[in-house]
């Protein structure tokens, strides 16, 4: 028995590792976004800590039981030696739109690890650190980090979420040992839908499977953020003419103002997803076409909605573009 659908390997490694007496101090945690990774290593932090103060964990699963003391002192974010390095929000006091995430994790909150890791443990022997996402780290903050994982204190663990790993500095992935995620078969994902969605028709659920690329977390932001809407907007674009023009100036309308940034964010990630569909039936000249434009849109937002790069309007209607610009005779997918 586990507690994720699709990564029984993962948690099977996890389990075993978190019983040796010599456990290696730093984890990277890498895949896909939406796969269960910072689910994972959170349920593994919960496993390392309450084994660490010398309680009974599950030999079956990877979390101990929610009512153990301990973990309700983690989900109340109240236990003493643990720390979520992750992106804050931005200061509106200081120019920032109250409720948007800072750009990165900052060197200073890489230094605040201080008191942790130059403290003895307090509930148990072990000590843990989840970085959520490593990827977001600024240059400084992970020069700072990788100070700690050179020389770790005794019993400290890191556990580093990482979407694109090879991002990372080699010098951090030499420390660290590498846990890789895969996207979810098909099966796997109506399992993991119908558990965090029980109360989803199972038709509505499997209708979220196809665009999903076997990534759960991906699945409920297609349902949060009415993804499938996006979809048809682009391809009415694609299509062209006087209702792609109109699908157009909806989507610059709708995604353009401050309250929109989470289904701004999920499209412009989802552009290059789009536009990657239709490979399998390029041919020639159309696939170079096609191929040019997932490499711009997918340079288009890196980096370009937080902080934000280019005005909402223009980002939008910069991507409509590449999708009309795609030879017609390339299938919509």
């Amino acid at each position: 028995m586990t507690d994720w659908q699709g990564h029984e390997s993962q948690i099977a490694a996890l389990i075993a590792a978190s019983g040796t007496e010599r456990l290696h101090h730093g984890w990277i945690f890498a895949g896909p976004r939406g796969v269960g990774k910072a689910g994972i290593a959170f349920d593994f932090a919960k496993r390392l800590l309450v084994a660490g103060a010398g309680r009974p964990v599950p030999a079956d699963r990877l979390a101990p039981d929610e009512d153990d003391p301990l973990v309700r002192l983690l989900l109340g974010g109240a236990h003493p030696d643990f720390i979520r390095l992750e992106r804050l929000e931005r200061d509106d006091r200081k120019g920032g739109e109250g409720g948007q995430l800072a750009r990165n994790i900052t060197v200073d909150q890489v230094r605040g690890l201080a008191r942790l890791l130059h403290s003895a443990a307090s509930m148990g022997t072990r000590r843990v650190i989840l970085v959520d996402a490593a990827d977001d780290l600024e240059t400084g903050a992970a020069n700072a980090l990788l100070k700690s994982l050179e020389e770790p204190p005794a019993g400290a663990i890191f556990l580093l979420i990482s979407h694109r790993p090879g991002r990372l500095l080699p010098t951090i992935r030499s420390r660290c040992r590498m846990m890789r995620f895969q996207g979810l078969s098909d099966d796997a994902m109506q399992a993991a839908l119908a558990q965090v969605l029980p109360d989803l028709p199972a038709a509505e659920r499997a209708r979220l499977i196809p665009g999903a690329e076997g990534a759960p977390g991906q699945a409920i932001t297609m349902r949060d953020l009415d993804l499938p809407g996006l979809e048809r907007a682009l391809e009415a674009v694609s299509r062209g003419g006087v209702p792609g023009e109109a699908e157009r100036a909806k989507l610059v309308t709708s995604l353009a103002s401050v309250n929109a940034r989470p289904r701004l964010e999920a499209f412009v990630a989802f552009v290059p997803q789009f536009l990657a569909r239709r490979l399998p039936d390029a041919r020639g000249a159309a696939l170079g076409t096609l191929i040019d434009a997932i490499e711009e849109a997918q340079r288009l937002g890196a980096g370009a909605v937080t902080p934000l790069q280019l005005e909402p309007g223009a980002l939008v209607h910069m991507l409509c573009e590449l999708v009309a610009g795609v030879p017609a005779s390339v299938p919509a997918g």
